[in-house]
């Protein structure tokens, strides 16, 4: 099995091996990896590890029972040739009704690890008050979990018609995808399931009083 073969499990198992690499003390357990994956199954875990062992991605510790680590031809970075693992990309402006109004080239921003989740987020700054109810206001930075699916009630970036991009929260059912807004001046947004792509989620926010 090569890389380009993982399932998005394993690629978002790989991916926190990477950017948590220096966070462990010995390297991690099965037990460890689940609480931190939020993945009950032992045995669902044990397979992901060794899809990604097979993949020459990670090895087990010397045919112990005590972790698994990254190959030495795929270390984490280190603090002297690498991006600080808690910076994250600003990708742009978002506001009802209008796309992300994306920057010319992305800034890096320090995010603390509990404002982010394990995968692969970005930070969004929130233009408007369509979610004030909420606690988000005009000017607030968002954190952005990078995935194309979320849970009924989650607060996520969602892409209308191509076109639109707005944060709203969700709720989906066979025939209707509806945005709600938090708002009491402003309506439910109701589209076919076919008219809407989810882009992230949110899970976490800062706020500058300067």
């Amino acid at each position: 099995m090569s890389k380009k073969n993982l399932t998005r499990r394993q690629q978002d198992l790989y991916d926190y091996l990477r950017a948590h690499a220096t966070d462990f003390a010995y390297p991690p357990t099965l037990e460890e990896l689940c609480r931190a994956m939020g993945v009950s199954s032992r045995g669902s875990m044990h397979k992901h590890v060794q899809a990604l062992i097979e993949a020459g991605l990670i090895e087990a510790m010397d045919g112990r029972q005590r972790g698994i680590r990254l190959k030495s031809a795929t270390p984490a970075p280190s603090v002297a040739d690498a991006t600080d693992p808690n910076e994250l990309p600003f990708l742009g402006y978002i506001a009802a009704g209008r796309p992300i109004e994306a920057v010319p080239i992305p800034e890096m921003m320090l995010i603390p690890h509990w404002l982010r989740s394990s995968r692969s987020c970005y930070v969004l700054r929130v233009k408007g008050d369509s979610m004030i109810d909420e606690g988000i206001l005009d000017g607030d930075w968002v954190i952005i979990e990078k995935r194309d699916w979320a849970d009924n009630g989650e607060i996520v970036v969602a892409l209308v018609d191509q076109q639109e991009a707005t944060l709203k929260r969700i709720e989906q059912t066979p025939q209707h995808i509806i945005l709600h807004p938090a708002n009491a001046r402003m309506q439910p947004m109701r589209f076919r399931p076919d008219q809407v792509v989810i882009q992230g989620v949110l899970v976490g926010q800062m706020r500058s009083y300067q």
